[in-house]
Order: structure tokens, then C-alpha cells, then sequence
């Protein structure tokens, strides 16, 4: 097996390659007067992108008669995706749920224009169309997994199989539901890794690619997966319709034609510093942090920028606080998934050492997916950003208890950070700060560069005792944390872990309306232009655990389905 970091450092050529690829296509045009002399491969359709939705929208085009080149950046045997990366679960509502029910509540999610306080509506022109996809396909997602392998299992994940908002338009009728991904009948919880294991033995988002996997090689030669090549432009016609693409292949420029369409499905630009610098509230580059692939630089979204794509909602987010690593990819920190914050034993403090939350935000359903607009709150008074850094501060009890991060799944179950049980490997690295008493901890803090000395010690000390005396009583008169938390921070050494705003990936990227055709500014479809997932999520307004996954199930079969009935394009 390649080595993952080794691969990182080379694959792009270095840092500045890395970024300025793609960044250097937001003023490029692609038109008809610069079509290739020769196609070096000719398919009907091209998907860009091997995760998730790439990977639907292969299979179902090539089960409606299409022949697909899928151009994939990642070598084959270092191929990690924000699919295989996940947690692995997808959304499947039951079938016998009130159809129009399960699109008010979908409408709901996406754009919430159908609910009667939200004042204006994240994608109104397109999120109706959208709800009744996902109300038509969604019921079906296991069906179609399953139709793919049949051993594969979709098991039952408490605190997920009901609508994460209560008081969304069809949350009671539609009768929601979600599933995990397994192979093994005992899944395997988030702490045990399924990289390099047995199909049979993989639970979390590693089983849920491998199903998608298995659906790929039961097409045969009707999908072709081209290693090692990601795609850098797009070709116009005379007439306007994209008709192929320019990739990069052992450093040299490859053309390939698409008969019938090209469909984006790159992910997110969390490794584009550019992007984020543009996009992400706050500080966008030190102050964000993210747990998915390195593979996502915002490739997909420069490319269709170039051709004339509008965008929407580019600086949404899934994310919460999560932990920024040492290890850095384009400049930027790699984060790891922080399931211990809000565990017993513990609290969030800002950088002068006073809660802001209860902690139980950051991690449960559905407040976890956006708790990070509550980590870049801007100080309109002192123009800065107290809670970036946010610190999470513990003792002993926990540190011994339970990984702070999740071990089989992320960054550290794909071999890109290291971590150990007991936590000890972030404290010898000095990522985790440890000190015998909250006072020395808190002077520690304040010297901490990016503290930049705001940490006032008896803020910390004060705030450790309150919260110590809310345990006592078993009731957050502060914040209202969940009482069964509420554990105190009583056992030396204490310890400092930062947070920063991050999860698995970006949500906002291209325009597109419902069947994922790529839109200009002014509406108006690119033809023969698609996109599918993190791209373009159609999740804009909020997030339910799983619903990325979902809209590559959704949105991929039904952009499979519609690009390969597509009539050729020519020349």
C-alpha cells in the first residue's frame, strides 16, 4: 500500500502546484476555437470524480446503455474519498411514510422557504423539484444498495432514524429513517477501523464504498475508471454544449470526449486555501480545519466557473468544533472528528476562558452540523474572533476514559494523523496542552500563539468551579447542557485541546437546479453540464446526520439515468 502522506507531497507537485491548479482556471474559457487537434479517449459520458456520487452516477448511466469514463485524481491503491471516510450513514425514510409529507420536509432542509419564520429561502427557484426527487428515490436508497451486492447490510443506528427537526413541515408523517452501512451483522462502532479489512468485516462509510464499488465492476467495460488523472477544463462546442475535457495524466494533458455529457462530481474545495480565503466565514485558512479527503480542492468548481457556471451558498459548511491537527495538506490543517467534546469531564471555553454553549451542541443531532456559526463569532466591539481557538478542557478521568477523536473512521482511520487510545501521542506532540492545576493550565493556554495572550487565568479557574457546582446539582443553569454530561473537571492533570471550526466538507459550490444541470448566473442550464454531491449540496439551509451520502444515492441515479438518454453532441 502507498503511503497516504508520501502520495500527498507528490501527487500534485508540492503546495503551490496544488493550490494554483485549479485557482488559475477562474479566468480561463474553454470555447469551441480551442478544441483539440485529437480525443485521446471517447466515451459517452465523463464523470469527474470517483467518490459517492461519482460512482452512482457512473453505475445507473451504464445501466441505462452508457458507456462512462470516470477520471479519478487519487491512484488506485491510495483512493480515499469523503464516502470511505464517513460514518456511513444514508437516509432511507420508510416506504410507507406520507409521500408529500417527506417532500415538505426535504423542501424544509434544502431552502425552508415552507417554513413560516424562515425570511427568505436558500434555493426557492429549485428546492421543490429537489424535495420531490428525494421524497421519490430516497425510500429506495437501500433497495438500490442492495441490488448492487446483496450481502450488503444497512444497519440500524440509534438517534438517527427519525427527522432530526422536529418541527419541520412533514417531520411526524413522513416517517424518516436512516441506516449505517455494514457488511458485518455486529457493525463495527466508530472507534474500530475498516480500511484495509475484509469486505465482509467493514462497517461506516468503508462499507457503504465498497457496495458502490461492487455496482461499478458488475458493469463491466461500460464504466472505465482512469486512475491518477484528474480533469482540469472543459470544452465548449460551436453551439455551447460541454463536449469533453483536458485532464492531467504522468504529466502530460490528455483529452477526453463525451459524447452525451460531463457530470462534476470533485467534492468540496476544503484543500484550496484560495477558496476558502474567498468563501468561509472567519479566518478562513487557520481558523478552519476539516476531516475528509485532501482530494477536495475545489477542482470541480474552477472548471465550471470557467465555462460560465454561477454559484450558490458557497460558504456553507457540515461542520462544527473539531480538533486541527499538526499534520498540514496545501498549508492547511488537517481535523479530525472530536466525538469527546461534550462528554462528562469536560467543557468549551473561548479564548479569555468563559463557555459560550452547551457542549452537547457541538456533538448532537441536528445542532452539530452547524455549531460552527457559534465558533466564528465576530466581536463587533474588539474585531476579533474570541472563539477561534476554542479550547476544551478536561482531566484525567476522561483523558484515560475514552479517544478523544474517532479512531476507525476520518483522518485516523484512513492513516493520515496518528492517534492512540488513551490520547497520549497529542500530548508528547504538545497539541494537547497538560498542567498540574487549572491555573498553570490557563497560563499555558494564554502562552499559546494562537491564544495571542486573551486568556485571563481566573476566568478559567471561576468557570472550572461553576461549572464543577452545576454537576453538584445536575442542572447547566447556564446553558442548559444535558444533565447526564455533566461530569466534573475535578481529577488532575488537566488538559487544553483547541478547536476550530470544521467537519467532513463544504456544502455550497455550483449553481444547479434539481436534475444537477449546471446553471449560469442568470439561470440558464450550460448544456450537457452536470454536477452530483458536495459539489453542489442540495442540503443548504440545514444538515441531517447522513445526508451527504443521500444526495449521491438521490441525485446520482437520477442524473445517471438522465445524462445516458442524452443525444449526442457533436464537434
Amino acid at each position: 500500500m502507498t503511503n497516504r502522506r508520501n502520495f500527498l507531497k507528490g501527487a500534485f507537485g508540492g503546495t503551490a502546484a496544488a493550490v494554483a491548479a485549479p485557482a488559475a482556471l477562474f479566468a480561463g474559457e474553454a470555447s469551441a476555437s480551442e478544441l483539440p487537434e485529437k480525443w485521446d479517449m471517447t466515451t459517452d459520458v465523463v464523470v469527474c470524480g470517483y467518490g459517492g456520487a461519482g460512482a452512482t452516477t457512473a453505475i445507473v448511466a451504464a445501466q441505462n446503455g452508457a458507456k462512462v469514463i470516470v477520471l479519478e485524481k487519487n491512484p488506485e491503491n491510495a483512493h480515499i474519498s469523503n464516502t470511505r471516510m464517513s460514518g456511513g450513514i444514508f437516509h432511507c425514510p420508510f416506504k410507507d411514510g406520507d409521500k408529500k409529507a417527506l417532500q415538505d420536509y426535504a423542501q424544509a432542509m434544502f431552502s425552508g422557504e415552507n417554513i413560516p419564520w424562515k425570511e427568505e429561502g436558500e434555493m426557492p427557484e429549485y428546492s421543490v423539484e429537489c424535495a420531490k426527487l428525494w421524497a421519490e428515490l430516497s425510500p429506495t436508497n437501500l433497495d438500490f444498495l442492495q441490488s448492487l451486492d446483496p450481502e450488503f447490510i444497512g444497519g440500524s443506528q440509534p438517534g438517527f432514524n427519525k427527522a432530526s427537526f422536529g418541527n419541520f413541515p412533514g417531520a411526524k408523517e413522513c416517517k424518516y429513517n436512516a441506516y449505517r452501512a455494514t457488511y458485518s451483522k455486529r457493525m463495527k462502532n466508530f472507534n474500530q477501523p475498516s480500511y484495509h479489512s475484509p469486505k465482509l468485516e467493514t462497517s461506516s462509510g468503508e462499507a457503504f464504498w465498497r457496495c458502490l464499488e461492487e455496482g461499478v465492476k458488475k458493469q463491466g467495460d461500460k464504466i472505465q475508471v482512469v486512475w491518477e488523472t484528474p480533469a482540469t477544463k472543459l470544452f465548449k462546442n460551436a453551439k455551447g454544449e460541454i463536449i469533453g475535457v483536458a485532464a492531467t495524466q504522468k504529466g502530460k494533458t490528455i483529452y477526453v470526449r463525451a459524447k452525451k455529457a460531463v457530470v462534476l462530481c470533485t467534492g468540496g474545495y476544503e484543500y484550496n486555501k484560495a477558496m476558502r480565503q474567498a468563501f468561509l466565514e472567519g479566518p478562513g485558512v487557520n481558523g478552519w480545519a476539516f476531516y475528509g479527503t485532501t482530494s477536495n480542492t475545489g477542482d470541480g468548481i474552477a472548471m465550471g466557473m470557467a465555462v460560465g457556471a454561477g454559484l450558490q451558498k458557497v460558504g456553507k459548511a457540515a461542520a462544527r468544533v473539531i480538533v486541527p491537527t499538526q499534520v498540514k495538506f496545501n498549508g492547511m490543517r488537517l481535523g479530525s472528528i472530536t466525538p469527546s467534546v461534550g462528554s462528562p469531564n469536560s467543557i468549551v471555553v473561548d479564548n479569555f476562558g468563559k463557555r459560550y454553549e452547551a457542549e452537547t451542541k457541538v456533538t448532537d443531532n441536528p445542532s452539530r452540523y452547524f455549531f460552527y456559526k457559534a465558533a466564528v463569532e465576530f466581536d463587533i466591539s474588539t474585531l476579533a474572533y474570541p472563539r477561534t481557538p476554542s479550547w476544551m478542557i478536561f482531566d484525567e478521568t476522561l483523558r484515560t476514559r475514552m479517544p478523544l477523536v474517532g479512531l476507525g473512521i476520518s483522518v485516523v482511520g484512513y492513516d493520515m494523523v496518528k492517534w492512540d487510545a488513551k490520547n497520549e501521542e497529542p500530548i508528547k506532540s504538545g497539541l494537547v496542552l497538560k498542567a498540574d492545576t487549572i491555573e498553570e493550565l490557563a497560563e499555558k493556554i494564554k502562552n499559546h500563539p494562537e491564544n495571542k495572550s486573551r486568556m485571563v487565568p481566573a476566568n478559567l479557574v471561576d468557570t472550572v468551579a461553576r461549572f464543577n457546582k452545576f454537576c453538584d446539582e445536575k442542572k447547566d443553569e447556564d446553558f442548559g447542557r444535558r444533565a447526564a454530561t455533566l461530569g466534573k473537571v475535578e481529577t488532575g492533570p488537566f488538559y487544553a485541546m483547541p478547536l476550530v471550526a470544521g467537519g467532513p466538507n463544504t456544502k455550497g459550490g455550483l449553481l444547479a437546479d434539481a436534475d444537477r444541470r449546471v446553471l449560469t448566473w442568470e439561470g440558464d442550464p450550460i448544456p450537457n453540464l452536470y454536477c452530483v454531491g458536495e459539489i453542489a449540496s442540495v442540503l443548504k439551509f440545514v444538515y441531517q446526520g447522513g445526508g451527504n451520502l443521500t444526495e449521491c444515492l438521490v441525485y446520482g441515479r437520477n442524473t445517471g439515468k438522465l445524462v445516458a438518454k442524452l443525444p449526442d453532441t457533436t464537434v
